[in-house]
């Protein structure tokens, strides 16, 4: 999985030359003009009396005396308003390496300047390499049919690092990460069904020092896992749709310090079952598995620093929502793997389904480890991108919130342009799931969308927790168990274009951040 090669160099006058290995020099820059090189100011300063783009947008200017005869000045506009954030830069790299590209450059060098001492800006120069990583990847398929060299031309992107201070081998590894976390979201419901998401999975991992366990056995599925299989029952007949889970497992060197168990949802189609998505909403459901993809990343990142100290159970729920005489109903009551009997209210609602039992298994493990945190990633509801549009949602249980694990992983997201929201989990939330007869001990959802009803996208933590048995583990308990959900139905794909907008790996950058530096 090729993607540029970070670089670093803090020998300046060396890399703008035009005797170096280097194609252009990019310019990310709340100025006009360039600090730290005089050379390139004067470049800059000819420019301006004769483009009036400059510092309004990406501008490609000749300068024979630079590294490759190419300039790119890419302004990040004004970064002292209350609402300016590290993603001006993120937007302004992302711009400026498409430039690059199509002008023909290889490898690039960045250079990141007019960076505010504020905190949340703290991360400028790493933010601006991974967005400049991100416009430039491919999908998967593209890259098995064409030829790479012309697709993905960029091979190395050497930052300016005056200071020394970046750490580019952990950005290579955050990178890898995403890159798989992108192929495998983004691409089509055949070529990633749940046996080639597994597949891809083992190949990505392959050699490194997470084991992987594929679970393909569809009757140990259905007894271990009976919600997963009730949401896959009507793709059997199939065999190429069956159901997969897939567990990645990673064990630092030394004591074990923390443990983090992470379920996501690879719904590799969504149908809605026999609550089928109409007029037009099909398109983009090969998405659906974008909770999953991000867990599977960043394990791929755990696996390239393998960090001391630290155990990570990843369980990746892998599964078509398909529709068929054998497809499960509304009105059906299935007993969870915790022994909860579940009431179906909506067939669309299965990404919940397809986790809480895996989650189950992960809550058994838990209290037997040290020092747990457990997290449900998932594309889950469409009240999520309602409520707060492109961002990642989390909402905690009460021992989560003592914890204060929402808040801790959010600072550190807005440093690394991988923003979130928080939600809290309310009384009505639950009262919402309540049975409502003595046939059944929890409701999955309500009859139609998430986004026809209040609190749409807090419930489905809420029946996570039920569903699982880790309601019996909360803050007053006898032995509670931080969990927080994270829903990123509104982040997972840039700019919501479901069917062809480019995965952006959420919440990827933040949990290696917040677990891994």
């Amino acid at each position: 999985m090729a993607f540029p090669t970070p670089k670093q160099s803090n020998d300046l006058n060396t890399l703008l030359t035009g005797n170096t290995a280097n194609d252009a020099v990019i310019l990310i820059t709340s100025n006009t003009g360039c600090d730290s090189c005089e050379q390139v100011n004067a470049v800059l300063a000819g420019a301006a009396q004769v483009d009036q783009r400059l510092g309004k947008e990406t501008v490609l200017i000749h300068a024979s005396e630079l590294a490759g005869g190419r300039l790119i000045h890419a302004p990040t506009g004004p970064l002292d308003r209350d609402y300016d954030d590290v993603r001006r830069f993120a937007d302004a790299a992302a711009s400026a390496m498409a430039m690059a590209k199509g002008a023909g450059a290889k490898n690039p060098i960045l250079l990141v300047e007019g960076v505010p001492a504020d905190t949340e800006f703290s991360q400028a120069v790493e933010v601006s390499y991974l967005a400049a990583c991100h416009r430039l990847w491919q999908p998967l398929e593209a890259r098995e049919a064409q030829d790479t060299s012309q697709l993905e031309p960029v091979e190395s992107i050497t930052l300016v690092d005056i200071e020394k201070s970046l750490d580019v081998d952990y950005l290579a590894a955050v990178e890898a990460g995403r890159r798989l976390a992108r192929d495998l979201c983004g691409t089509e419901p055949e070529r990633m069904a749940p046996p080639k998401f597994a597949d891809y999975c083992v190949e990505a991992l392959a050699g490194s020092s997470v084991s992987v366990e594929v679970i393909d056995d569809q009757d140990l599925i259905t007894r271990e896992y009976p919600l997963l299989a009730a949401v896959g029952r009507a793709s059997l007949p199939v065999p190429r749709h069956h159901a997969r889970v897939i567990n990645l497992t990673y064990e630092g060197e030394g004591p074990i310090e923390k443990t983090l168990y992470l379920v996501g949802k690879a719904v590799t189609f969504d149908v809605g079952g026999v609550d089928i998505k109409v007029g037009g909403h099909l398109a983009g459901m090969s998405r659906d598995k974008g909770g999953a993809s991000a867990v599977a990343g960043f394990v791929k990142t755990v696996a390239e620093l393998k960090p001391k100290g630290l155990k990570v159970v990843a369980s990746l729920a892998a599964v078509r929502n398909s529709i068929g005489s054998d497809a499960f109903v509304p009105d059906e009551i299935i007993t969870s793997r915790a022994g909860v009997r579940v009431r179906i209210g909506n067939t669309d609602a299965e990404g919940r389904l397809a986790m809480a039992d895996l989650l189950s298994r992960c809550r058994e493990q838990a209290k037997e480890a040290v020092a747990p945190e457990l997290m449900t990633v998932a594309t889950l509801t469409g009240h999520a991108a309602l409520t707060v549009g492109p961002y990642t949602l989390l909402v905690e249980n009460g021992f989560a919130r003592d914890k204060q694990m929402a808040r801790q992983l959010a600072e550190v997201g807005e440093q690394w342009g991988d923003c979130m929201e928080i939600s809290l989990s309310r009384r009505e939330d639950w009262h919402f799931i309540r049975p409502r007869t003595a046939a059944d001990d929890v409701l999955s959802s309500n009859n139609g969308t998430s986004v026809s009803v209040a609190r749409g996208h807090q419930f489905p933590m809420a029946f996570l927790a039920v569903a699982s048995g880790l309601d019996k583990h909360g803050a007053k308990s006898e032995q509670p168990l931080p969990y927080m959900h994270i829903d990123i139905a509104g982040s997972g794909i840039e700019g919501g274009d479901w069917q062809s907008g480019s995965p952006t790996a959420a919440p990827c950058v933040a949990l290696a951040a917040h677990y891994l530096r």
